[in-house]
């Protein structure tokens, strides 16, 4: 199966939701009962024994939606011409009334980010299983769509913006991002099963690679490949890659530093390959000491890598459903799942929205596996990070 990755050079045709000729629009709720959903939510929600719900209703708001109420109605003006263009089958609550835009966005939202069952979800909602599953994805496919502006390579000034962001907090001149990958976790049926999809800790998963920047915004990611390959196997296998290695990305002005020159770049574990746009630290083990300037380098980088890190925490943690181990998901629709949490992401950095507290994963966002050791090296990676080092130090 062709990995999904998002891409920015080349342009993917966009999906187009089926129209009918002759349709008969079924009318959403009118506007001054479109808020019954939330009043009926919240009253039947916010004293639910299990949930930490913060007493504050906008804070509860964002508790159980991850989103302030202004992104939701804003993620609700992007996908409601497509969620209303298309005639509902049997999207009733228990009333009998059409569900409105904002009570599928919310459902929606409210699966994606709690992991919850559908069963319980739609419990929360008055609405049975079936809705839950089918309002979810025909969210995601809206919102795959329509918010794909959200995660795009950035162009020359935002790269700048970037650039400037990096030295400033961390002194990593002409770096453009941080690079890491998570597994996301599923059982599959007998039949689907493979070592392919088998990872290094014996659990089914699907790797999630994706590229930060300063203020931890996704600006790339590839999913849809299987767990058992290794973090460099998977990079090698990206566009991103690809793009790199031909000169169409990382292929913006150099850095002067005392007469040497630094490329743009960026920073990755031990995992990866070490390369003339890809910086990883020295290896630090008892038979080879690295000099000064070789751990200055490290503490340094170690500190821009870490956005990738908490990027990822953030994203598991604010999307459950990326973090608990899925129910024989659909492998060819589990990326848009993975895609529509990353846009969501990028949504509430964008929209100047606050993460909840502690809503990161409390560990590492791949907690139990070990990192593995790429033994990989350019000798034009080794040059760079050399002169990279002997400027960190000075």
């Amino acid at each position: 199966m062709a990995p999904f990755q998002k891409k920015s050079k080349t342009k993917k045709k966009t999906k187009k939701f089926k129209k009918h000729k002759e349709v008969s629009l079924v009318p959403v709720e009118p506007r001054t009962s479109e808020t019954d959903w939330w009043d009926s939510f919240w009253h039947k929600n916010s004293t639910t024994p299990g949930y930490s719900v913060p007493g504050d209703e906008a804070e509860g708001f964002k508790y159980f939606f991850r989103v302030s109420k202004s992104s939701f109605e804003y993620i609700c003006s992007l996908v409601r011409e497509d969620l209303i263009s298309r005639p509902p089958s049997g999207l009733i609550n228990i009333e009998g009334r059409l569900l409105s835009v904002e009570k599928q966005v919310a459902i929606a939202l409210r699966r994606l980010a709690s992991g919850e069952s559908q069963v319980s979800v739609g419990a929360a909602f008055g609405v049975g299983q079936s809705t839950v599953s089918q309002v979810t994805w025909r969210f995601i496919e809206a919102l795959e769509e329509r918010a794909k502006h959200h995660l795009n390579w950035p162009d020359f000034n935002r790269i700048q913006e970037i650039k400037r962001g990096f030295e400033a907090s961390y002194g990593l001149p002409n770096c453009c991002g941080a690079i890491d990958a998570t597994h996301i976790m599923m059982t599959l049926p007998a039949v689907q099963t493979s070592d392919d999809w088998c990872d290094q800790e014996k659990n089914y998963s699907m790797l999630l690679q994706g590229i930060v920047d300063h203020e931890m915004r996704f600006i790339d990611i590839m999913t849809g490949l299987p767990g058992g390959m290794s973090f460099s196997r998977l990079l090698k296998c990206s566009a991103f890659f690809k793009l790199s290695e031909n000169g169409e990305r990382l292929n913006g002005s150099v850095k002067a530093l005392a007469g040497d020159v630094i490329r743009e770049y960026v920073v990755g574990g031990c995992s990866y390959p070490l390369l003339q746009w890809l910086m990883t630290p020295y290896e630090t083990n008892g038979a080879n000491a690295i000099s000064v300037s070789q751990s200055t380098f490290n503490q340094k980088h170690g500190a821009g890598k870490l956005l990738a890190v908490k990027a990822f925490s953030l994203l598991k943690g604010s999307w459950r459903i990326l973090s608990k181990v899925m129910w024989r998901p659909d492998k060819r629709k589990l990326p848009s799942i993975i895609l529509t949490c990353c846009l969501l992401h990028n949504i509430i950095i964008d929209r100047g929205d606050s993460f909840q507290p502690d809503v990161a994963l409390s560990g590492h966002h791949d907690s139990g596996y070990q990192e593995l050791h790429c033994k990989q090296v350019d000798p034009l990676g080794r040059t760079m990070r050399d002169i990279l080092a002997k400027h960190l130090k000075q």
